[in-house]
């Protein structure tokens, strides 16, 4: 459910203060702001940039590293159900 593209389009998203999130079985970026309106309720947050950014550090992000943190997102994620 989590991949590595996903993660990518995080980090390059253009929307202000992006979130990861599932819903409906579907990952999306949106706007942080986004998930207090009706058309999220109910979503999972998976991970903002700035957590993204912290986790993978300020650097060049290698693809494999990319490929880790979507695994253990994707563990995460399955294990809450979403």
């Amino acid at each position: 459910m989590i991949t590595p593209e996903q993660l990518e389009n995080l980090l390059e998203s253009d929307a202000e203060d992006p979130t990861l999130v599932v819903l409906a079985g579907s990952a999306v970026v949106v706007p942080t702001a986004a998930l207090d309106t009706d058309r999220y309720r109910g979503a999972v947050e998976v991970v903002s940039r700035r957590d993204l950014v912290a986790r993978l550090g300020t650097g060049t992000v290698s693809r494999h590293d990319l490929e880790e943190t979507a695994a253990r997102l994707d563990t995460t994620v399955a294990q809450l159900g979403a």
